[in-house]
This record gives structure tokens, C-alpha cells and sequence, in this order.
């Protein structure tokens, strides 16, 4: 019997692995995204701490107006952005991105982008 993969399995493993390498700290904390089926959440973390600084989704009130009528990847940009402002607000700079596991395309990357147009450095 052929046995299906399951890509969330295959996403963990690969998220673990870049984990090993990838940390946060107070002076560059980690911007880790997460993408469910509809939506896109970013936490920025410092892991020295095991603290959430500030973090961001398609689930807040504002966001989530703003977004409506837009597609997944332009919503991902939007939380990208605001994540950045409220990093910049704390006094954070500097980032290290974390994408999950997941491909460096699509939302992943538009996250990314809308984080760097709003300020912060990777």
C-alpha cells in the first residue's frame, strides 16, 4: 500500500532543522511566521528569554478589516508591515526570519518584504 506523506510532518522536520541553527535574542529577536489554510501569524520572539515581544495576524480586529477584500499574499504583506511597526515601536531593529518550515515563496516571502518596506533589517 502506497502511504500518503504528510507535509506537515515533512514542514516540522524541516523547521527543526533550520531551528537548530536559527535563535533569538534580546539585540535581534526572531520573527517566526505561521500559515494555516486562511490565515498568516507572525510572533516576534526572543528566545533567550522564551518571551513573545509583539506579534501579528489576519485574526486582530484592524488587520482583519483591512484585509477583507484582499488576497492571502497581499494580507501577508499587510501582516508583515504592521508586525514591523510594532517591532520599530519597541525599539527593534533587527530581525532574524524564520519561515516555519515552509518554502521561501508566496506568503512566506511576502511577509518578509512587507516587514523590510516597513523598517526592519534581516
Amino acid at each position: 500500500m502506497i502511504k500518503k506523506i504528510d507535509k506537515n510532518e515533512e514542514r516540522l522536520r524541516r523547521h527543526t532543522r533550520v531551528r537548530k541553527k536559527i535563535s533569538g535574542t534580546a539585540e535581534t529577536p526572531r520573527m517566526s511566521v505561521y500559515r494555516s489554510l486562511n490565515h498568516i501569524y507572525v510572533q516576534i520572539i526572543d528566545d533567550v528569554k522564551g518571551v513573545t515581544l509583539c506579534a501579528a495576524s489576519t485574526m486582530e480586529k484592524e488587520i482583519k478589516a483591512e484585509v477583507a477584500e484582499m488576497s492571502k499574499s497581499d494580507a501577508a504583506k499587510v501582516v508583515g508591515k504592521k508586525a514591523a511597526e510594532k517591532a520599530l515601536a519597541l525599539g527593534i531593529k533587527a530581525v532574524v526570519f524564520d519561515r516555519g518550515g515552509y518554502l521561501y515563496t508566496g506568503r512566506v516571502q511576502a511577509v518578509a518584504d512587507g516587514a523590510r518596506e516597513a523598517g526592519l533589517n534581516f
